[in-house]
């Protein structure tokens, strides 16, 4: 049985890897390019419903760049017009139905999202929905619920007596009626919120009912991280969970889905999800490309996600990210060896979404942690240049966020251009790493022979500078190498036993590929 369980996981990952590396045509044959994702939003953009058309409009440039997968942000009904979609009200409600005091969401229409997507995919784009299920938010009215009060930091421990408190927590979408689902939700469909209407009061409110209680298996912080905002779903209820993957199959066909993004998924059952998305796979008849975010800096409870769903998704790698926030704010003094300690990417290479930043990590948001702007264009490097993960490039770095002065993020769409060059031409064959130097790290691509000019040298820096010894391959003996980043104007050229001398700026990338 153990041989048999390691060749299932041994056959799923290669799926995965596939999935998620080679862009995939519309005909679904795979092409030998590196795949590489762009999360096509940031939390600041302006509630002007004109992004899926600006998205619809970029779908040739992006193609052009070597994206071959855009996640959208939450493309149903939030709280109100401004919801950047994770106040999730109605999953069904794509920007067609009058509610919340909209038709449109803060992105657009859903006729104007239909046609940017179609424009996308007829570029080769995949794309990816967000999937916000651990909650709902702007519910249509109060219910009296019986609840218990507990300690916010430690979700186990009760500190109250039974008492009825009212709850938003009827959802009958008057907008909508039953288009697309007759499914309305009541209290017991949930296991806890944060708000007393009666009393005017916030707090973690526990439901109390015949099976109530916390979901399980979830983030172990906070004693049991299940509640996270609003009304939380209650998964161990099988109307909830039957309705999700319901949900969820209609969404993926509705829009065409290549893929999902999961949000939030350490406050979810995790068995629960791997179910939610063999489900939905298999109705569906598509593979579905899935990364799920457990944003929590702990190998092991991602490990343990991994494990419990099966391995069935992939996962964003928030070590990594972590990584490259404290290497760029260590004043040249983080040791760059321990760059892939800790990581997804070092330990599940083809489940691993390698990440930068995102709209959670960004300036002025819950989980800021943000990468400093001169490490970007390393940290951006090491994600795209190297053979393992599946990288995203975030929004807010490439175009620049719309925050005020104090939350902005500059543009870094001229270094992180190149860097797309290099993956997209570049950045194919053995890799050779030289992650040896407590301030310099490096590694090479040898390159395919049926590329031409393909194969690189990567070095990046957080101290003074200085260069590497480093082999690309024998095959490229003679040729002459320049950095295409612009960082460095000398050319190095590969001696007889395929090892060149390169060099770098201090705090700097450099990218040497063939002239």
């Amino acid at each position: 049985m153990r041989q048999v369980r390691i060749a299932f996981v041994l056959c799923l990952s290669i799926m995965l890897f596939l999935s998620g590396f080679g862009t995939v045509d519309r005909a679904g044959a795979s092409t030998p390019n590196n795949g590489t994702l762009m999360q096509y939003f940031e939390w600041y953009l302006p509630n002007d419903g004109a992004h899926w058309q600006r998205l619809h409009n970029d779908a040739g440039n992006l193609a052009n760049k070597g994206i071959s997968a855009v996640w959208i942000p939450p493309a149903y009904k939030g709280t109100s017009q401004n919801d950047v979609g994770y106040g999730a009200y109605d999953l069904y409600d794509l920007g067609e139905f009058n509610q919340k005091g909209t038709i449109r969401t803060k992105y657009g229409t859903k006729a104007q999202l239909k046609s940017a997507i179609s424009a996308l995919q007829s570029q080769n784009i995949n794309v990816y929905g967000d999937v916000v299920m651990n909650h709902k938010g702007g519910a249509d009215f109060t219910q009296p619920v019986t609840v218990v009060q507990v300690d916010p930091n430690n979700r186990n421990n009760e500190i109250s007596g039974d008492y009825q408190i009212d709850a938003w927590t009827g959802f009958n979408f008057p907008g909508r009626g039953n288009t697309y689902s007759n499914f309305k939700w009541s209290w017991y469909h949930f296991d806890g919120t944060d708000w007393d209407e009666r009393r005017d009061q916030s707090g973690v409110y526990k439901f109390r009912g015949t099976g109530k209680a916390w979901d399980w298996e979830v983030s172990n912080e906070r004693g049991n991280y299940d509640y996270l905002m609003y009304a939380d779903l209650d998964f161990s209820h099988p109307d909830v969970a039957n309705e999700m993957k319901n949900w969820g199959t209609w969404y993926a066909n509705e829009l065409n889905l290549d893929g999902f993004r999961l949000d939030a998924v350490k406050h979810i059952k995790h068995d629960y999800l791997g179910e939610w998305v063999s489900h939905v796979r298999s109705q569906t008849g598509k593979n579905l490309f899935t990364v799920a975010e457990y944003w929590q800096n702990d190998i092991n409870a991602l490990n343990n996600y991994l494990a419990k769903t099966n391995y069935n998704h992939s996962i964003f790698d928030a070590p990594l990210h972590y990584n490259f926030h404290y290497a760029s704010n260590s004043n040249g003094n983080y040791d760059m060896r321990n760059i892939l300690n800790g990581t997804v990417v070092k330990q599940h290479p083809s489940l691993a979404v390698t990440l930068v930043e995102n709209h959670d990590s960004q300036p002025g948001q819950a989980l800021e942690s943000v990468v400093g702007t001169w490490f970007k264009p390393l940290a951006y490097a090491f994600i795209l240049t190297r053979q393992q993960g599946y990288p995203s490039v975030f929004y807010g770095d490439y175009y620049g966020t719309n925050g005020d002065s104090s939350y902005e993020i500059p543009s870094l769409k001229n270094k992180i251009d190149p860097l797309l060059t290099a993956r997209k031409n570049f950045a194919y064959g053995v890799q050779h790493d030289y992650l040896d130097h407590w301030d310099i790290i490096g590694w090479t691509r040898e390159g395919e022979g049926t590329r031409q000019k393909s194969g690189l040298a990567t070095l990046i820096t957080d101290g003074p500078g200085g260069s590497k010894w480093m082999y690309v391959g024998r095959q490229n003996a003679g040729e002459v190498w320049y950095d295409m980043t612009g960082n460095r104007s000398t050319t190095v050229t590969i001696n007889n036993d395929g090892w060149g001398q390169f060099y770098v700026n201090g705090g700097s990338v450099s990218v040497y590929v063939q002239k």
